[in-house]
This record gives C-alpha cells, sequence and structure tokens, in this order.
C-alpha cells in the first residue's frame, strides 16, 4: 500500500520509538530556524506523516492565509510522490484530506484560550477534533512562558502532540547545547526542540533536546531543493 511505503521511507521514522510517535501525548515540539531556512517546510512534512497514518491534523498558521499553507501541503506532496503513479498518489492525496483542517489567526491575536473556542465549536458541531495541532510562526515574546504553558495546559488536557515553529535571529546568542538565549526561559515546556542549521550548501536537523542520543540515529538533512528531510551515514 502506498500510505505504508511513503510512511517507511519518511527519515522521522528512525526518530520514532517502535510505533510510537516521537512527540508523547500531551507534549510540544518546536522547530526553530532562521527567516527561509525551512520551517514551514518541515512542520508541513511531520503533519503529511501523521495524515498518512490517518491521524487527524490541525494546522494553524500566524502568518499565511489558508490558500497558501494549502499550496505548501500539494508541494511537499509531490516532492515526495514524484517517483510513482499519478492515480494512486492522487487516491492518497484525496484519502487524507479529509483528516487536515487548516486555520489561520493574526499573531497578535492568537490565544490559547482562543484556541480552545475554535476547537469546541468544530467538535460541537462534528466538523473536525484533531489528535495533533501544527502551529505555524509562533512569537517569543515577554508573554511567552503563560503563553506556552498555557498551551500545554491545552494539549495535556485533551491528550494532544502540539508541535510549533519559531523564528531565531543570526545575532541572537546561545546557550547550552546551542539553545538559542530567548528559548531559555521556555524550553522546560518543550519535550523536543529542533533546530535548522544551514552549514555551507546543507541545512542540519539538529536536536538540541529530546530523543536518544543514539549513535545509529541517521543525520538528517533538510534537502534546499526539495525542502524534504533526507537520511544521511552517521
Amino acid at each position: 500500500m502506498l500510505k505504508k511505503e511513503l510512511c517507511l521511507q519518511n527519515p522521522l521514522r528512525f526518530m520514532e520509538l517502535e510505533n510510537e510517535d516521537i512527540l508523547p501525548e500531551g507534549g510540544l515540539g518546536v522547530v526553530l530556524a532562521r527567516a527561509g531556512v525551512g520551517k514551514t517546510a518541515i512542520l508541513v512534512q511531520l503533519a503529511l506523516n501523521n495524515l498518512l497514518k490517518g491521524k487527524n491534523i490541525l494546522h494553524i498558521s500566524l502568518n499565511d492565509p489558508v490558500k497558501k499553507v494549502g499550496l505548501w501541503y500539494k508541494e511537499v506532496f509531490r516532492h515526495l510522490t514524484k517517483q510513482y503513479e499519478a492515480r494512486k498518489t492522487n487516491q492518497v492525496w484525496e484519502s487524507i484530506l479529509p483528516h487536515r483542517f487548516i486555520m489561520t489567526f493574526r499573531v497578535e491575536g492568537f490565544t490559547t484560550s482562543k484556541l480552545e473556542e475554535r476547537l469546541t465549536d468544530l467538535e460541537e458541531q462534528n466538523i473536525f477534533s484533531p489528535q495533533i495541532i501544527f502551529i505555524d510562526g509562533f512569537q517569543i515574546d515577554d508573554t511567552a512562558k503563560t503563553s506556552l504553558s498555557d498551551l500545554k495546559g491545552l494539549a495535556e488536557k485533551r491528550s494532544l502532540h502540539v508541535w510549533l515553529t519559531i523564528k531565531t535571529h543570526r545575532h541572537e546568542k546561545s546557550g547550552p547545547k546551542g539553545m538559542p538565549a530567548p528559548l531559555l526561559d521556555v524550553v522546560d515546556l518543550f519535550d523536543l526542540v529542533f533546530q535548522l542549521q544551514p552549514e555551507g550548501k546543507e541545512i542540519h536537523v539538529k536536536t538540541l533536546k529530546g530523543t536518544s542520543d543514539d549513535s545509529d540515529q541517521p543525520v538528517l538533512l533538510l534537502d534546499p531543493s526539495t525542502m524534504l528531510l533526507k537520511k544521511t551515514a552517521t
């Protein structure tokens, strides 16, 4: 079955423990990177991997309109499936769309309480009930610790997995294990922290917190030409 083949080829599966997700229920994960490095691409690939497993995912964009987010999914899916027969890939695409819901917020208007209100509205009308939430464009500011604590509380209450992207800046200093300084006050709230780090012509996916230190795990890269994850020999 094509869905299974695509899941097996996804480098992310090497970061999972047996058949469990790399992020626990109630957990928060974050992808850090400078502007334009590939945060949205990674988030979409994480989402597609879960859609192929039949999970319901809610994608929240704090910057882009629904149409642009939808184009991201189409483009990443096209790269993932380009070696397969179009008829089969179209069938897979149509089968996963009902499991995806795209929502937008203005950055300054996003709060956990507003998100919970929207979730309740969707569920009470039997429109959509997510298992995993992806929030693209979360900002670190003076209220970030409270906002993230509230978000983690929501994730734990509803047994959700929540992924975020946060933009970092070149001038920011790093703390222990390379953690960007603005994240130091909130890092305890995250179960997993990944950073996209350009090195020459390659973009390395570095784990700053979470997953095992197993030396057998592959080194993950983000291919700049396709914006897909790929593994290399360690």
